[in-house]
């Protein structure tokens, strides 16, 4: 199937964009900076883009089977509209050309409180500081994002993961409508997830959530992890 994979460039849309070309499929990398992309292959365009550029968009989508969305920035205090923005150019690209299956990466913080299993102090403290401080602006613009993806006609799926960390391979993951208890998503677990949506039908118009339970971090790995981005 032919592929375009929007924030292809993050440490998510690099594996993603891996595993579809190991899978067999040919696919468009589009990034910001594709001097930086660092796979090749014979059946991988990487092309310069910008998703508040409909025109740029539009350039991506025309000619693909499934639109995959990897976007993500750094928290910030400063509004954010990179997610719903860059969903609206997206989808308004993908009923220009016919294009149809969508997957798009959200986030667990956009559900509302949820039972993860970290306990009292992961849910109730650490957890609601973030969403409420240096994630506020991030998850209010993801929860914009869902809207608009849900409100669309196509065949899309949304998926939230929770902390993400990085495993070598993927692992035995879980997922579940809406809310999954668990902290963390490898990012090799959610690039697979998504790249199953390009064939799956299973998912079709709903969110969905996903956990790593084998070889995750520690709060405190984490943490520190998140710290020194």
């Amino acid at each position: 199937m032919n592929i375009v994979v929007f924030g292809a460039n993050g440490q998510t849309g690099q594996l993603l964009t891996k595993q579809a070309l190991a899978g067999g499929h040919a696919v468009t990398a589009v990034a910001r900076r594709p001097e930086a992309f660092p796979l090749q292959s014979a059946r991988l365009q990487v092309m310069p883009g910008d998703v508040f550029d409909l025109a740029s968009v539009e350039q991506a989508v025309s000619g693909q089977d499934a639109v995959l969305s990897t976007l993500g920035v750094p928290f910030t205090r400063k509004p954010i509209t990179v997610y719903s923005q860059g969903m609206a150019h997206i989808l308004e690209a993908m009923n220009r050309y016919g294009v149809r299956r969508l997957a798009c990466i959200s986030s667990s913080a956009t559900g509302g409180d949820h039972d993860t299993g970290g306990g009292f102090i992961f849910d109730k403290v650490l957890q609601p500081i973030v969403i409420s401080t240096i994630g506020r602006t991030t998850y209010a613009d993801m929860a914009r994002m869902e809207t608009l993806v849900m409100n669309s006609d196509l065949d899309w799926v949304i998926v939230r993961p929770s902390g993400l960390f990085n495993t070598p391979v993927v692992t035995d993951y879980q997922v579940a409508e809406t809310q999954i208890r668990g902290q963390f998503t490898s990012r090799t677990d959610l690039a697979d997830f998504m790249l199953k949506q390009v064939t799956h039908d299973q998912y079709l118009r709903k969110i969905m959530a996903i956990a790593t339970y084998s070889m995750v971090p520690s709060v405190f790995q984490f943490m520190t992890q998140e710290a020194f981005k």
